[in-house]
């Protein structure tokens, strides 16, 4: 168990990184959701920096997702590594600099100014990350902080298109950066749903980890960002269905691997391994659309942000949260109906929107406030008040 020491306690919000990022992650889900569907409208009455859909396209990777993935990270790191955690005074630091950012762009700030911002957050987080596992000598997670290396290096770019009014580079950066969340979400999905799903079910036996499967399928992530960042997945390709398809169906494996029937009993479970099904949904939609096959590739890559990201985002915040607050790994009264809600949110945003182009946006948006809320409703108090059995984090 991770103890800290004392000096460092303070008010509980800055104990442990899971606990300012993730309620700033859910929070924010809800105000950038509720912002672009009233961007949407044609309601709100100012222009943020770079205007509405540039807004949108850059803060759900770079805003909602790296929060997430720095609470995530900052929590999960110490632990494995048994080093000092970040805390107090310096995780405030690098909160109020995400906090800030997001601040900035929304405010309408000049370009420059969001851009140093935006550009300092990322490679801070790596190299906090990047120390502890250097020290420990844990090279098998050091692919965490390449794959952050490089989420910054997309985010150069999505800012650079910015600075130079490249829509394009805008958008690969963009896409780029969800491919590595994607590829975030296997590293650290290939840990945890397997071993969650054994705990959760009272199983003795482990699923074996397969090396001919495991690394083709990370890596197969990780190179389709590269891809997406040079731009080749902004039109269809034929030649592009390989990859994407070929990675689908490796990770599709890994899911299949991982299942037991028994995890539809506990909504901690199935919530993760039918966020995993989405991203597999989304690479095989994606290698359909540039063989033809489908009209949209929006529809595939909303598969992987709201049904396998966020999916995978709410769910492992939901678990986290409660092993780290100590208390017992079973949800709050209604939780379980926030996953359901956010399924059905990508239900309506990939499947809908043939019949009902407008409805279905305003419907999956209304389906999203309401699980990050319903989050919030549960976990905010949680998040700010310190341990109930005790302990220090």
């Amino acid at each position: 168990m991770l103890q800290i020491s004392r000096p460092a306690l303070g008010f509980p919000l800055w104990r442990l990184g899971f606990r300012p990022f993730f309620l700033g992650s859910a929070a924010y889900a809800c105000v950038a959701l509720g912002l672009w569907l009233l961007a949407l409208s044609g309601a709100p009455v100012w222009q943020p920096t770079g205007g509405w859909l540039a807004w949108h396209l850059h803060e759900m990777p770079f805003g909602f997702g790296v929060a997430a993935v720095a609470g995530f990270l900052l929590t999960a790191v110490p632990n494995w590594t048994g080093a000092q955690a970040l805390s107090g005074p310096p995780l405030a630091a690098l909160f109020l600099l995400w906090l800030l950012t997001r601040l900035a762009w929304l405010g309408g700030a000049p370009l420059a100014l969001c851009a140093v911002l935006e550009l300092a957050f990322l490679p801070l987080l790596a190299f906090a990350l990047g120390r502890s596992l250097w020290r420990a000598r844990q090279r098998n997670n050091y692919p965490l902080v390449g794959v952050l290396l490089l989420f910054a290096l997309a985010d150069g770019l999505a800012v650079a298109g910015q600075l130079l009014d490249r829509a394009d580079w805008q958008r690969q950066g963009a896409h780029a950066a969800l491919w590595l969340l994607a590829a975030l979400s296997g590293i650290i999905g290939g840990r945890v749903i397997p071993f969650f799903t054994q705990r959760g079910l009272g199983r003795t036996q482990a699923v074996p980890a397969l090396k001919w499967l495991e690394r083709p399928a990370l890596a197969g992530l990780a190179v389709l960002a590269i891809l997406a960042a040079a731009g080749l997945d902004l039109q269809p390709r034929a030649w592009m269905a390989l990859p994407f398809g070929l990675v689908g169906v490796l990770h599709g494996i890994r899911l299949s691997r991982w299942y037991d029937k028994g995890l539809w009993r506990v909504p901690l479970l199935w919530s993760l391994h039918l966020a995993y099904a989405w991203l597999v949904l989304a690479l095989l939609g994606m290698a359909a659309w540039h063989l033809g096959l489908i009209d949209n590739g929006s529809a595939a890559l909303h598969a992987l942000t709201v049904g396998g990201l966020a999916g995978l985002i709410l769910a492992m915040m939901a678990r986290v949260s409660l092993g780290h607050s100590g208390r017992p790994l079973l949800p709050p009264a209604g939780m379980r109906w926030a996953f359901v809600a956010l399924n059905a949110s990508a239900f309506a945003r990939v499947l809908l929107p043939t019949w009902l182009p407008q409805g279905a946006l305003v419907l999956a948006g209304l389906l999203w406030l309401l699980a990050f809320g319903m989050f919030l409703a549960r976990y905010a108090g949680w998040l700010c008040q310190p341990r109930v059995d005790g302990l220090s984090g």
